[in-house]
């Protein structure tokens, strides 16, 4: 074995394997951090980050005058039009020069847009051309967060339209009366007295990039279509927001201030360099994402090699759980069981964890998916007819992705076997009459 492999198996057993509870604090703090970056190193190798979010730039640059139009539009009957141009400036900085110049040619595009002569299908395919940039964003944290479904078309009109319409009101409103409160003449007398004018001074540089933070842990909160926690959420957009910081820090410095890039582009310096802004800045957004999902599912940071997967006899357990849960409120007429509130009753396991077996059960077509918003599941078949051989058979089936050898295997088949004989005869309807007179 050579010093490479050496080492690399000892930061492994380090990061992964070695009990974690009977560290000190600190260590503890850096293993969860090496393994953060360990995954999401892991995700810009697979190529997905990159993915998500060179679409969503693409998505972007179609829709953001549209989108800055209607934002425009709102503000404009409260009178606080005005705000937008220093919000863009401001989102344009780490451009340099050429960002001044993309944001005004932005400007230009928004303020000789005319919504009154557009009529009703332009306004239509306005908001529509706005809405899929939401429905993008919803879609990329979906499939982060491994969430198999998005919202309803209805849940989607609504939801995202109030956001784009209330927003950008309170998101002013706030900063107007942030403004407010730092030039109030008690404000101002209170400055005069230190160390509460440093820390005022200080408070208002920060706001920008604490707004910053704020504006992520919304997007992760509201577009990802799961219950996001949020402690975790705001994890992912200080995260978010400090490598916004960061990054704009260093693409100012190295890339925006390059002449060679005025140079081999000309006129279009202005324009490659916002389109390689906003695919760096939708990175940002993803890498947060990322974080915030991994803050409320820690077991996802330990590779299935490194005890990460969940052991076929825990997704047995699990699987006849949501089975009898959904069984029971098929046979006595209660309410029935959407995802949100499986998870939610089966605390111990994680929702990813909880989603994959419902849609195992689902694929072996022992469950169904009414057509809800949200969906509710229902037993298939007959109660009576479900065998607790099958449902067992059928994670245990999603759950054996390796090729272990043919000795390994026939002794896995012996296993399968022994269950299969134990479970042999009884049903769905068996386990939900016992755990009722179990209950009587």
């Amino acid at each position: 074995m050579s010093d490479v492999q050496r080492w690399t198996a000892r930061w492994r057993r380090w990061a992964f394997e070695e009990d974690r509870a009977e560290r000190p604090r600190l260590e503890r703090l850096l293993v969860v951090l090496t393994r953060l970056l360990y995954s999401i190193v892991l995700k810009f190798a697979d190529g997905q980050l990159n993915r998500q979010a060179s679409s969503l730039a693409y998505t972007t640059l179609l829709s953001l005058v549209p989108l800055l139009a209607v934002i425009f539009s709102v503000l404009k009957g409260f009178g606080v039009q005005n705000q937008l141009e220093p919000l863009l400036m401001g989102y344009l900085e780490p451009m340099g020069q050429a960002g001044l110049e993309a944001g005004q040619r932005i400007l230009d595009f928004v303020n000789n847009l005319r919504v009154g002569v557009l009529g009703s299908l332009g306004i239509a395919l306005l908001f529509y051309t706005v809405l899929s940039l939401f429905q993008k964003i919803e879609e990329a944290f979906n499939e982060i967060w491994r969430v198999p479904r998005a919202r309803g078309l209805g849940r989607r009109f609504s939801e995202y339209l109030s956001v784009l319409l209330v927003g950008p009101v309170l998101l002013f409103a706030g900063l107007s009366v942030t403004a407010s409160a730092l030039n109030h003449a008690w404000v101002q007398r209170l400055v005069a007295i230190e160390p509460f004018g440093v820390l005022i001074l200080g408070l208002g540089r920060v706001m920008p990039y604490l707004l910053i933070c704020m504006a992520f842990t919304f997007m992760y909160v509201f577009l990802t279509n799961t219950r996001v926690r949020l402690r975790a959420a705001l994890a992912g957009g200080v995260f978010a927001g400090v490598l916004w910081y960061a990054t704009g820090l260093i693409f100012a410095k190295f890339v925006a201030n390059s002449s060679s890039y005025s140079a081999i582009y000309s006129g279009f310096a202005a324009a490659v360099l916002f389109v390689i802004w906003v695919n760096v800045g939708w990175l940002i957004v993803l890498v947060g994402a990322q974080v915030a999902c991994y803050w409320q599912n820690p077991h996802r940071l330990r590779p299935r090699g490194a005890g990460g997967g969940l052991r076929d006899s825990e997704r047995s357990v699990l699987a006849l759980t949501i089975m009898t849960l959904i069984g029971r409120a098929h046979y006595r007429r209660d309410p029935l069981w959407t995802l949100n509130r499986l998870a939610a009753r089966c605390e111990g396991s994680s929702p990813e964890v909880v989603t994959e077996v419902v849609e195992a059960l689902r694929r072996k077509e022992l469950i169904v998916a009414s057509s809800d918003d949200p969906p509710v599941y229902l037993p298939a078949h007959d109660i009576g007819g479900i065998g607790l051989e099958d449902i067992v058979a059928a994670v245990r089936e999603e759950g054996g992705a390796s090729c272990p050898p043919a000795v390994v295997r026939e002794v896995m088949g012996r296993i399968n076997a022994a269950i299969g004989q134990t479970l042999k005869g009884q049903s769905l309807k068996d386990l939900v009459v016992a755990e009722e007179n179990e209950g009587r």
